[in-house]
């Protein structure tokens, strides 16, 4: 065993006999346990028809244990729960891009996509003004507020995780914040469907506020929870536009770490003949989610084989949740006190009003 790698800690490059492969069992096994009761319990109609995901039940379950008998087996655990939630979130991340295709862009126009790019760039600039200037957070958490927000919930919080370097807790704030905004969104969302109806705001009627829903709303569940309420035509272009804005995550973290990494040389400039500082931290995995949604475009790959490997992408998801979850103490949440929560009402209002403003533009300048 090489003695340079904590018990809590693997590193594949590292691993040079069996031995350290067994070490990943236990924690493996727990993430997967606890991740197989999120997918479980997502499949209750209830729950399916409030938004609450797997990946979200996952994280729920994984804080559950985490808080309470966790800590009795963490020595033996922690390995394969810190790979849980390092290096099978980035392939669950990678193979995310098999439920996309380039034709989805297609589906929604040039209108569709430009809202997407303006609601994501809007919502998570706010996030960082609002979070660090305003309410004096911690660039990390609001950042990753943001990113929930603005992109696809917990899996882009996730997914920003290792580019912002951020701890457990700061991430499951930020995923918390996207539960319970996105979770008002799924009973709010068709009142506003009426009340557009007599206002006209949002033009272009179930679809355009289909456009509308699947553009501001946070998790892909909650996507499909609000506009199922509003109809079927609605849910199918809801959809579709939620789709456009996940594919968004990969040029958005390939954004972030260089934006990180210039704020990182400006504020601590190297001495004089020193290594440079603050290099761009190429997140693999988006470029692997870029591959993947090219290839799936491509159709190649039958349809029950799309299927299977979508459904090991949940597992894979759900066990990083889950082990995010183990790894998270509810005092350090308690800590975070209430801007977190204040940051990501402020990124609600403007996801509805802000998120409806720029629908109205673009489709009054595409119609």
């Amino acid at each position: 065993m090489n003695p340079t790698v904590p018990p809590t800690q693997f590193s594949p490059t590292s691993a040079r006999d069996a031995g350290q492969w067994v070490r990943l069992l236990p924690g493996l096994a727990l993430s997967a346990a606890l991740a197989g009761g999120g997918m479980g319990l997502g499949r209750v109609d209830w729950l399916q028809a409030h938004g609450f995901s797997a990946l979200t039940l996952a994280i729920v379950l994984g804080m559950l244990v985490g808080n309470t008998v966790y800590p009795r087996i963490a020595q033996a655990s922690g390995a394969g729960v810190t790979f849980s939630k390092q290096n099978l979130l980035r392939l669950g991340v990678v193979l995310y891009g098999l439920r996309l295709t380039v034709q989805d862009i297609g589906h929604v126009g040039v209108a569709g996509a430009l809202i997407d790019v303006l609601v994501l760039g809007s919502t998570f600039a706010l996030a960082c003004w609002i979070g660090t200037r305003w309410l004096g957070m911690d660039r990390k958490t609001a950042m990753l507020i943001g990113a929930g927000s603005s992109i696809c919930g917990a899996a882009a919080v996730m997914a920003a995780e290792p580019v912002v370097k951020a701890r457990a807790e700061q991430v499951t704030v930020a995923v918390a914040t996207v539960v319970v905004f996105g979770t008002l969104a799924i009973f709010l969302y068709p009142l506003l469907f009426d009340l557009n109806q007599h206002w006209g705001m949002i033009p272009g009627g179930a679809t355009g506020f289909g456009v509308y829903t699947g553009s501001t709303i946070h998790e892909v569940a909650q996507v499909v929870a609000a506009a199922r309420s509003v109809g079927a035509q609605a849910a199918d272009t809801a959809v579709i536009a939620k789709m456009v804005r996940v594919m968004m995550l990969a040029p958005f973290l390939v954004m972030l770490s260089a934006w990180l990494a210039r704020d990182a040389r400006r504020n601590a400039p190297a001495p004089a003949g020193a290594a440079g500082t603050g290099k761009v931290a190429v997140p693999w995995f988006a470029f692997g989610f870029i591959a993947v949604v090219l290839f799936n475009s491509l159709k190649w790959l039958p349809a029950p084989v799309v299927s299977l490997a979508t459904e090991l992408d949940t597992v894979l998801l759900a066990m990083a949740m889950a082990a995010l979850g183990l790894a998270t103490h509810l005092g350090a949440i308690r800590k975070a006190g209430a801007k977190p929560l204040l940051l990501a009402a402020l990124l609600f209002v403007w996801l509805v009003g802000g998120g409806s403003l720029i629908n109205h533009a673009v489709a009054k300048v595409f119609g």
